[in-house]
């Protein structure tokens, strides 16, 4: 039966990877590509090759990988690197499929191409993200890097990477071209952030409150989520009392409330977001 979750789970992952790494491509080859302008990672030092010697920026992404993914089957997890060749070889076919997307639209403004290209990058690349993948590349080095260096921070590593291109692009094309760069990566990492976010949001719940065993019991059987017991002190009454603390998808936020409300009126209830939940009940990270 485990088994079984575990390949759904992967079924799933590796769909959403694939339709991920389709909505990239659309964003580099229907915009960015449309106003000379790059992306972030290996796909814009890629689309500077393509620009200047008219090689698919799609054919050197699979090529440069190569060497990375030979790296990451011997130093990173399995499952990882199955991830990211999944999206490596599904970005870089759609952006040979895609190639001359391009066409279909046609503006004259670069900002409308960079807020665009930008946002359906990050869409697409958030959903990657979001289920575990990668589109190989730098997120690979940032991995290696993390490993071997543990207090190494990965968002340091692609803004040191990520301003070397913006650089790049400065040196080879002009000042514009390099600033609408800027803001087209800006605005795919705060898509991508929210994307990420937004499909894994959960919630931290705190309850204080005289009826602490019959709230905890609905929550374990009504919403089968598991319930820690604090003990605190009231620092004016000194009264000793236990704080429920439970995690809880967004969707059953709505109902604790109903629980909480329903047993016990006088409850103290405090409600925060939480990030990065691994543990039973919640799916795992690689």
């Amino acid at each position: 039966m485990k088994m079984l979750k575990q390949y759904k789970e992967c079924i799933i992952d590796l769909s959403f990877i694939l339709l991920g790494s389709f909505l990239g491509s659309i964003g580099i080859n229907m915009f960015l590509t449309n106003a000379k302008l790059l992306s972030s990672g290996l796909s814009g030092i890629a689309l500077i090759f393509q620009y200047m010697f008219n090689i698919q920026a799609g054919v050197l992404i699979i090529v440069l990988n190569i060497p990375l993914f030979i790296l990451s089957f011997i130093k990173l997890d399995r499952r990882f690197t199955i991830y990211s060749v999944t999206g490596t070889i599904a970005l870089s076919l759609s952006l040979i499929l895609t190639h001359n997307a391009g066409s279909i639209i046609n503006m004259n403004d670069k900002l409308l191409y960079c807020i665009y290209g930008g946002a359906i990058n990050g869409i697409g690349f958030g959903i990657v993200f979001a289920h575990n993948g990668s589109t190989g590349g730098f997120d690979i080095v940032s991995m290696l890097i993390k490993k071997k260096y543990s207090n190494f921070d990965l968002g340091n590593i692609m803004f040191c990477i990520n301003l070397i291109i913006i650089a790049a692009s400065t040196v080879l094309f002009n000042l514009p071209i390099a600033l609408y760069t800027l803001l087209a990566m800006y605005i795919q990492t705060f898509v991508l952030d929210h994307v990420v976010k937004g499909t894994n949001k959960k919630k931290l719940v705190f309850i204080i409150t005289n009826k602490e065993n019959e709230i905890q019991e609905l929550i374990m059987t009504r919403l089968r989520r598991g319930v820690t017991l604090l003990y605190g002190e009231g620092a004016y009454t000194k009264e000793k009392r236990k704080i429920l603390y439970c995690i809880i998808p967004l969707s059953q936020l709505p109902e604790i409330k109903k629980i909480v409300t329903t047993i016990d009126k006088k409850a103290f209830l405090t409600i925060a977001d939480a990030t990065e939940v691994q543990g039973t009940g919640f799916k795992s990270n690689i």
